[in-house]
């Protein structure tokens, strides 16, 4: 089987910018001090992770809030590149990885379903043809056509999750947005998250949902303390990270 995702030692830091306490006359009397105080500081999301995901598989990320889940998640999305280290993926991906990412607060839900359907590179003829299922999943009725500033948490969601049920992605990734959904809704994109699984899409999926992980997901990333403590099976690991967590 391929490999579709695979991390190489990989670190991201991000650079941690805090007030100078002399503020601009500490930057122009003694402006080594103040560039070195600026630029010496970093965050560091995840250190010297090194995994494999093949072709087809299902594979959560999981750990506590900040270990370095979605910076993971980013990295294979392609929106930041890695301080050291590789990342390969190979094949188009579709990504949620934030609510309302990708879409602009005053164009309307409709007007916002071919944005984010052309970015993820569904052509004009194909949209076409499957706008009205994006707009019918979306279960948003007359906010379709409202300005999605006026949109609850929920609504952003549905529409960025219905926009995904049309795309033909080699790779799915999906960042805790099915948390905010109301129940019937949430059930209904498990339901296609499986049905990508049975089309051989690779998934990459974060929550703290544990039973969502295990209904599917084959293979579980436990991450701690941004470094990768543990992958294998997925109920195996489960187990391990219930018992460090109680």
């Amino acid at each position: 089987m391929s490999v579709a995702i695979e991390f190489k030692n990989v670190t991201k830091r991000y650079p941690l910018y805090h007030h100078i306490g002399s503020g601009i006359k500490e930057l122009i009397f003694n402006p080594r001090r103040a560039l070195s105080l600026l630029s010496g500081r970093s965050y560091l999301a995840i250190e010297d992770i090194s995994f494999q995901v093949k072709k087809g598989e299902s594979v959560a990320l999981i750990g506590r809030n900040g270990a370095g889940k979605s910076t993971s998640l980013g990295l294979v999305a392609g929106v930041m590149k890695p301080s050291s280290g590789s990342v390969h993926v190979v094949g188009r991906v579709a990504s949620m990885l934030e609510l309302g990412g990708g879409f602009h607060p005053e164009l309307t839900g409709r007007e916002n379903i071919r944005l984010n359907a052309t970015l993820l590179g569904l052509r004009r003829k194909e949209l076409k043809q499957r706008l009205d299922k994006i707009i019918e999943f979306s279960e948003l009725g007359e906010f379709i056509d409202e300005p999605i500033r006026v949109y609850s948490s929920g609504m952003l969601a549905k529409l960025g999750f219905s926009v995904i049920t049309q795309v033909d992605p080699d790779i799915l990734i999906i960042d805790e947005v099915l948390a905010v959904g109301d129940i019937s809704f949430q059930r209904k994109c498990l339901e296609t998250i499986n049905e990508f699984k049975k089309k051989g899409v690779t998934i990459l999926f974060v929550s703290h949902n544990l039973r969502d992980i295990e209904k599917i997901c084959d293979r579980v990333i436990w991450i701690e303390n941004h470094k990768m403590k543990v992958m294998g099976e997925a109920h195996t690991v489960i187990a391990q990270y219930k018992e460090a967590m109680s």
